[in-house]
């Protein structure tokens, strides 16, 4: 009988210890204590409840950080309630998968959980105003669970104050948009960038928003962003162009805006469909930005002539230029950080990611003229001193050194250059691939010039000497110049710190050169022979040089990674 007992005790208790681990605890909302028969922390949370702003009014969006400053947690309860109150105010919407919305005291998305045990460093949430209640200030309180019996209760934000309803008589604004982000998370899906803006309200904001019926036979799209010619929106089973059902909203040549229906095979041009059954809601541009709403039965095809059975796809956003109808290469492209179910209204990052081959492009370009192109010109001018005498393979071992490190560095540039020509297939990207293409001739010119060249002791031989130094000077100059718009084009960040890297990264090499060119000097004033100081030296400073250009090719590679 005892068994039997226990039995159902297991059975009866079960489903509330497998819950905790899912974030289901609207049980814990009213004390938000979670129910681990423990005690909760007295000493100082090592989390903390950050806010966006200090005040608030009726309809506000505030955005919410939970962040571990030492240590990550697995689980958490976040309520926003007013100061000396305990019921929950206002409604949360999500902005990723670690968080998910729960019902507390009647009130639907009035709280935020985890969605599983997993350890967290940082969760952002967004929270919303009523838009009419009698309002007082707020703080946000949150329960971080770090395990099962050491865990915070009520770890509070700063007070967000609340400053009055709207004005009886707001100031005019320039409505830029007939398109808004005011539904999102709650009865659609969006994701823009920059992140979370409003094409209402803001010129630069690039917009996409869908929501689709449970059969995948019915799906309202609305499209919004500066373009001269277009804006698109494609479903894809990955974040890269290439076997994707797109939506385009195309300058029709008359001033209109027509929706078309395509299909995208790679990187070129996709192949317009018949529109099917589209119904264009309404259509605007004006300014320089486009917009389209329209509702699709067509049914999402992320594959030639077969229909996906999944609702979950990457969203991508593209716009460009177009002519007659027609459009080109786009200018300006993001997607969504995840894939999504496109019948689940939420709010999504942005989190657009260069195609593995073009990061690949510009970590060989990077490695090439900036380590190994570097390393090899520096040892050419300077270090023949240091290795005199020294031989291998009847050649003096600076010169096999340099021919090496050259070698390498025109074989990763060919590479380099077939893998983004057979990417990209045209010369958009303004600069950058015109530098490329220079530096790509330059380069081949170099060991071809090398293998023809007249013996050391021939009266011509100082006319290959210069010539040979000259191109290389102007190689040089060429693919940093490369280096630098490239990064450009795929630097999206506020700080730019890409390019900046790089900048310090060229004044080291500057500086490198110049101390050692100013060794040379100082050596060809003493008028002798260096001596074995001078060679230490020499040798010194080349392992100080090549140390500093590892440090800043790791640093630039990694970002190359991330972008």
């Amino acid at each position: 009988m005892m068994h039997v007992y226990t039995l159902l005790f297991v059975i009866w208790t079960s489903p509330v210890a497998l819950g905790y681990s899912n974030g289901l605890v609207s049980g814990s909302c009213g004390t938000m204590v979670p129910n681990h028969s423990a005690q909760p922390q007295t000493a100082t949370s090592p989390y903390t409840v950050t806010v966006d702003r200090s005040s608030y009014q009726a309809g506000d969006t505030i955005t919410v950080t939970l962040q571990g400053q030492s240590t990550t947690f697995m689980g958490f309860l976040l309520q926003a309630q007013e100061v000396g109150g305990s019921q929950p105010v206002g409604t949360f919407s999500v902005t990723d998968g670690q968080a998910q919305l729960l019902s507390c005291s009647g009130t639907t998305s009035s709280a935020v959980s985890h969605t599983s045990a997993s350890s967290k460093s940082s969760v952002k949430v967004l929270w919303r105003a009523p838009a009419s209640e009698s309002y007082k200030d707020i703080v946000f309180r949150t329960t971080f669970v770090q395990s099962k019996r050491v865990f915070w209760v009520q770890v509070n934000s700063a007070t967000v104050s609340y400053t009055g309803s709207q004005p009886a008589t707001p100031v005019p604004t320039v409505s830029y948009s007939f398109i808004s982000s005011a539904s999102c998370g709650y009865s659609k899906l969006c994701v823009s960038q920059p992140s979370n803006c409003d094409p209402a309200t803001s010129g630069s904001c690039n917009f996409i928003s869908v929501l689709a019926s449970s059969t995948n036979s019915t799906f309202n799209v609305e499209i919004s962003g500066q373009a001269s010619g277009y804006v698109a929106v494609g479903f894809s089973d990955d974040q890269y162009m290439g076997n994707d059902d797109i939506y385009i909203c195309v300058d029709s040549g008359s001033g209109s805006v027509q929706v078309q229906h395509a299909y995208s095979t790679g990187t070129v041009t996709p192949n317009i469909l018949p529109q099917g059954n589209i119904s264009i809601t309404k259509t605007s541009m004006t300014g320089g930005i486009i917009s389209c709403s329209f509702t699709s039965q067509n049914t999402i095809s992320t594959q030639p002539r077969s229909a996906a059975s999944a609702l979950s796809y990457y969203l991508l956003f593209a716009s460009g230029q177009a002519s007659g109808g027609s459009i080109q290469f786009h200018t300006t492209t993001f997607s969504s950080s995840q894939k999504v179910d496109l019948t689940s209204p939420q709010l999504l990052l942005s989190g657009s990611s260069e195609p593995p081959i073009v990061k690949a492009h510009g970590a060989l370009m990077l490695i090439s003229w900036m380590t190994t192109g570097s390393i090899g010109m520096l040892i050419a001018r300077y270090l023949k001193a240091a290795t005199k005498g020294k031989r291998c393979c009847n050649k003096d071992f600076w010169f096999l050194a340099h021919v090496t490190l050259m070698s390498l560095s025109v074989i990763a540039t060919s590479i380099a250059f077939i893998l983004i020509f057979s990417y990209a297939r045209d010369w958009s990207g303004g600069a950058h691939p015109v530098l490329g293409c220079i530096v790509m001739i330059l380069a081949l010119i170099q060991p071809m010039a090398a293998a023809f060249r007249c013996t050391p002791g021939h009266k011509w031989r100082f006319v290959f000497n210069w010539a040979h130094a000259l191109n290389a000077l102007v190689i040089k100059i060429l693919a940093v110049a490369a280096i630098f718009t490239g990064l450009g084009l795929i630097d999206t960040t506020d700080s730019r710190w890409l390019q900046k890297v790089m900048g310090g990264f060229f004044a080291w090499e500057v500086l490198s050169f110049l101390l050692y060119e100013l060794n040379v000097r100082l050596c060809a004033k003493d008028k002798t022979e260096p001596g074995s100081d001078s060679k230490s030296t020499e040798v010194i400073f080349l392992i100080i040089f090549v140390l500093g250009n590892v440090t800043f090719l790791v640093a630039l590679l990694c970002g190359i990674g991330q972008s």
